[in-house]
């Protein structure tokens, strides 16, 4: 796994990276921006001779890597390479090892490592007051609020037409360049962080809870797939009182998606179409007064029995109600999976014990 750490000054960027590097034995790899120069291939010199070395660097001039992981470097080796593409061509050969950065900032840099599977972007952020107060405590040179907060600006909102003396200097201290283009690179994250923790002991006790190396966050397992999947169908829906989507597998295949809506032909929910759905009826209420199909139905009636088996999953985004559990018994699906209760569960578990289907609630990994 290969993690890039984003955010604004004083998020805790650094306090992340150590955490790795400490409890999950992660490697930093850096950027060294004296030299702009583009370098095609990359070799690590120095350490195939078995010789001990406190920092490798990238040398333009010799052969290209073998296509092989090259041997992991020990704990306190600092890798240090010229460029971004240098960077990606060794961690693509090493990406059974766990290496971690702060030196990918901006969009053009991130966005070709965004591509690979065994990349995560994490960015951080936190209340202004208390970055400029951690800021302020480290800094050998006085930074005032307003000093701080006009750089901060830049950051997210590009340079300002004038800048003062006073700016120019303060931009100085901080550890960023402040015309990147920071808030495309905040697009490529995957895991966002409020950093409002009082101490390191509080932040590192989210960070254990967050899982940062679970390889879900890599490559979804199935039922993590499938669920997303359920809950992108439910984007089609124009029901008015719920978006559902629902998707119908067999054997890891998927036989049919289904979301919620009248039938068709006739005219959609948000138009009118459904009298219940646009009145004050609440979730479970007159459902015998409902035109619309619900999700679970649209793929049951996609799929057909035949196509169904007795080996079926049907993933939900949330769970079927009462009306969609007979059907779903009567069609022979082996299991159901939802993320989001709704408001009869216990009647519809009920008729799918009854009928020998097993209910699962499937809880999605978190993002923030």
């Amino acid at each position: 796994m290969f993690i890039a750490i984003i955010g604004t000054p004083s998020s805790g960027k650094r306090t992340v990276l150590e955490y790795l590097e400490r409890k999950y034995g992660f490697k930093r790899v850096r950027l060294d921006r004296k030299d702009g120069t583009e370098i095609d291939s990359a070799k690590i010199t120095g350490s195939e001779l078995g010789q001990p070395m406190n920092k490798l660097t990238v040398s333009s001039t010799t052969t290209p890597l073998p296509s092989t992981p090259l041997a992991s470097p020990s704990s306190s080796s600092d890798l240090t390479f010229s460029s971004p593409s240098t960077l990606l061509d060794f961690i693509t050969r090493n990406w059974l090892s766990h290496h971690v950065t702060t030196d990918l900032r901006t969009y053009e840099e991130i966005d070709p490592f965004v591509k690979r599977p065994f990349f995560l972007c994490v960015s951080l952020d936190g209340p202004i007051l208390t970055r400029y107060e951690r800021e302020q405590s480290r800094s050998e040179i006085p930074l005032s609020l307003e000093q701080f907060i006009e750089t901060h600006d830049q950051l997210l909102n590009g340079p300002l037409p004038s800048l003062p003396s006073s700016s120019s200097s303060s931009s100085s201290k901080l550890s960023y360049h402040p015309q990147t283009d920071f808030k495309r690179s905040l697009s490529l994250a995957e895991i966002s962080i409020c950093n409002n923790f009082p101490t390191v002991e509080a932040l590192e006790g989210y960070l254990d809870k967050l899982d940062l190396i679970n390889e879900e966050r890599l490559r979804p397992g199935w039922d993590t797939y499938f669920m997303t999947l359920a809950s992108l169908a439910s984007h089609r829906s124009n029901c008015m009182k719920r978006r559902v989507g629902a998707l119908l597998v067999r054997s890891k295949r998927i036989l049919s998606t289904g979301y919620n809506g009248t039938p068709r032909g006739t005219k959609n929910c948000n138009l009118g179409g459904c009298r219940r759905c646009n009145g004050s009826a609440r979730g479970g209420e007159a459902l015998d007064e409902c035109l619309c199909l619900h999700a679970e139905e649209n793929a049951l009636l996609e799929a057909g029995r035949e196509r169904i088996g007795d080996d079926s999953v049907i993933y939900c985004n949330t769970c079927p109600c009462l009306r969609c559990s007979v059907k779903i018994v009567q069609c022979g699906v082996r299991e159901v999976v939802y993320n989001q209760s709704y408001s009869m569960d216990e009647a519809s578990a009920a008729v799918l014990k009854e009928g020998g289907v097993i209910l699962r609630q499937l809880h999605m990994p978190e993002k923030i």
